[in-house]
C-alpha cells in the first residue's frame, strides 16, 4: 500500500518535472503525460492525524492616541517556524515568524499603520478589500525599502467585514505571501455590534487562513511551479493559521468561522465530513442581508466567508475541502487541482457546550447598486497572463473612471485556466454569472469572485470618495503567479476637470 507521503511525493515530482513529461508524450504518443495525470490526485481524507493545537493569532486592537487615531504597528522579517516534526521551516512574518496578528478597527476610526520591512528584499503591503486612497492601498506603487518604514493613514469607512492584508510587490507578490506574510484585518460597526451572533475571538468567533503548502525533506518551503497548469505552486499538505494537522477545542454550541482562502492559486470547496449544513453570513466585504444554509462553500484564492455551524456535546468532526468545480476539462482540472480533497481542521466539542440564541432571520441591509444609472459597460479578457491582451506595466495607467459614477464590468475567462479577478478600493456586486444570478451568498458585497471558462460575471461597482489622477489603484486575478507575471491592469479614479495623469517616477516615492 502506497503511503500519504510516497503519494505527495510523487505528484510533487510530477509538478516540478512536468515538462520534461511533456517531452516523453511527444516520442510516446501522451500515454506518460496521461498516466502521470492520472495519478496526480491528492486525497488526504484519512491520513491528516490533527495532532496540534489550532494556532489563533494573536489579536491587536492597537494604541489609540490623544487625537483618537488607532495605531497599529507592523514589522516584516524573517524566522523560523516549527511546522512539522523534524528541521524548522524558514517562514516571513509580521511581528512573529510567520502570518502576522488580525488587526481589528471600528467604522468611523482613524487607522495609522507603521508598516517597517526588516526582509532581505522591497515588499509592500496592501489592505485586501478595504476602501481608502489609491496613495495608502499599498499595492506595487507603495513599495518599502529593506530597513523603511511606511505609514499609512486613513479613515474606515465600510460595513463591518472580515478583511485581509498581504504583501502586493510586482512580480513577487507569490513569493512573499507563500513564505508566510498575510493577516486579517477585522471591521466591526455598530449594525453587527446589534446582532446576536457569536463574537468572543477565538472562543466562538474563529479566524481560519487557509493554505496549502508543499515542503521539500529538510521541512523548507517548496514553490515549485505547477508546469502543467501555468498558476504557479499547488501544495499537497493544508495549513491552518500557519498550523499542520490542526485541531480545535470547541466550547458553545454554536462557532463562527471567518474563512480567508490565503492559498495562491488553489481553490476549495468547503464542507464538511458528516455533510452536515452551516449557514453563511457574511461574504468578501461583510454581512449578507439573511443568513442562507449550504452544505458546500467554494472559494477561490482571495476570497472570504463567514459562516455559523452547530456542535452537540462531545462530537468529533472534520471541516474537508472537497473537489472544487472548476469547469473545465478533464486534464486542466486534474493539474488546477480539480480532483484534489483534503482534510483540513478538526473540531472537538466537549462534553458540555455554552448554549446560543436563534440566529437572526434578517442580518444587515445590502441597498442594490442602481444599474439604471450605470454610465458605461467595460469588458476585461482574461487569457494567459494577460488582460485586454496586455500585461502589466508600472508605468502606463490603462484607463480612468469619474468618481462616483455607476459602471459594469463583465469579465471573461478565454482558457482553460483557473482564473478569478479581484478589484482594489470597492466592494461590488454580483450581477450574473453566466446567465444566472448569483446564488444568495454571493450577491452581498465582493472584492473578488472566480470567474469561469465561457461564463462572464457581471458585476456593478462605484468608486467613491477618493480621486488621485496619477496614482493607480489595481484590478487582477488573485491567482499571484498570474498576477506576477502580467494579468493585472491599473487604472485611476478622476473628479471633475481632471485628466489621467502619469505614475511618479520610481514607482516608490511614497513610503517613509
Amino acid at each position: 500500500m502506497t503511503s500519504s507521503t510516497d503519494r505527495r511525493m510523487k505528484r510533487r515530482r510530477l509538478l516540478k518535472f512536468g515538462l520534461a513529461g511533456v517531452g516523453l508524450a511527444a516520442v510516446g504518443g501522451g500515454g506518460f503525460v496521461t498516466y502521470q495525470m492520472i495519478s496526480a490526485k491528492v486525497d488526504t481524507v484519512g491520513s491528516v492525524d490533527f495532532t496540534n493545537p489550532l494556532r489563533i493569532p494573536d489579536l491587536e486592537p492597537g494604541q489609540v492616541d490623544d487625537s483618537g487615531t488607532r495605531i497599529f504597528d507592523l514589522h516584516m522579517a524573517p524566522g523560523e517556524s516549527r511546522i512539522k516534526p523534524g528541521s524548522p521551516t524558514r517562514t516571513w512574518g509580521f511581528n512573529g515568524d510567520h502570518l502576522g496578528p488580525t488587526l481589528r478597527a471600528r467604522r468611523g476610526e482613524v487607522v495609522r499603520v507603521n508598516v517597517r520591512n526588516s526582509l532581505p528584499e522591497t515588499s509592500s503591503v496592501h489592505w485586501h478589500g478595504m476602501h481608502l486612497p489609491a496613495i495608502m492601498d499599498g499595492g506595487p506603487h507603495q513599495s518599502v525599502e529593506p530597513l523603511d518604514t511606511w505609514t499609512p493613514e486613513w479613515t474606515i469607512d465600510q460595513p463591518a467585514a472580515t478583511l485581509w492584508y498581504h504583501p502586493h510587490p510586482h512580480g513577487s507578490t507569490a513569493k512573499h505571501v507563500y513564505q508566510g506574510l498575510a493577516g486579517l484585518f477585522i471591521l466591526d460597526d455598530d449594525e453587527v455590534d446589534n446582532l446576536d451572533l457569536p463574537d468572543e475571538y477565538g472562543v466562538d468567533d474563529i479566524p481560519l487562513i487557509i493554505q496549502d503548502r508543499a515542503f521539500d525533506g529538510d521541512n523548507q518551503l517548496d514553490d515549485a511551479a505547477n508546469l502543467f497548469s501555468g498558476i504557479g505552486v499547488l501544495g499537497d499538505e493544508i495549513l491552518v493559521n500557519g498550523t499542520h494537522s490542526p485541531y480545535l477545542d470547541v466550547t458553545t454550541r454554536r462557532v463562527r468561522l471567518r474563512l480567508l482562502n490565503g492559498s495562491n492559486a488553489r481553490v476549495f470547496n468547503f464542507g464538511f465530513a458528516d455533510d452536515r449544513p452551516f449557514v453563511v453570513i457574511g461574504s468578501d466585504g461583510g454581512l449578507l442581508p439573511a443568513p442562507h444554509s449550504l452544505r458546500r462553500l467554494q472559494l477561490s484564492p482571495g476570497e472570504r466567508a463567514e459562516l455559523l455551524v452547530d456542535f452537540t456535546p462531545g462530537e468529533t468532526v472534520v471541516l474537508r475541502s472537497y473537489s472544487p468545480d472548476l469547469r473545465t476539462d478533464f486534464f486542466e482540472s486534474r493539474s488546477h487541482g480539480g480532483d484534489d480533497t483534503f482534510d483540513i481542521l478538526q473540531f472537538r466539542a466537549a462534553d458540555t457546550l455554552t448554549d446560543v440564541e436563534s440566529i437572526p432571520d434578517e442580518l444587515v441591509p445590502v441597498p442594490a447598486i442602481d444599474i439604471e444609472q450605470a454610465v458605461t459597460t467595460r469588458t476585461f479578457e482574461m487569457a494567459g497572463y494577460s488582460l485586454n491582451r496586455e500585461t502589466m506595466d508600472m508605468n502606463r495607467i490603462d484607463f480612468a473612471v469619474n468618481k462616483d459614477d455607476i459602471e459594469i464590468w463583465e469579465i471573461e475567462n478565454q482558457d482553460a485556466s483557473v482564473h478569478n479577478f479581484h478589484v482594489h478600493d470597492v466592494q461590488f456586486q454580483v450581477l450574473s454569472i453566466g446567465d444566472q444570478p448569483p446564488p444568495p451568498h454571493e450577491a452581498g458585497w465582493k472584492d473578488t469572485v472566480q470567474v469561469y471558462h465561457g461564463s462572464p460575471v457581471r458585476i456593478a461597482l462605484q468608486f467613491k470618495d477618493f480621486s488621485d489622477p496619477n496614482m493607480p489603484y489595481m484590478c487582477h486575478c488573485h491567482i499571484l503567479y498570474h498576477e506576477d507575471q502580467g494579468l493585472m491592469a491599473q487604472f485611476v479614479v478622476l473628479d471633475e476637470g481632471e485628466d489621467i495623469g502619469s505614475v511618479p517616477s520610481g514607482h516608490d516615492d511614497h513610503h517613509g
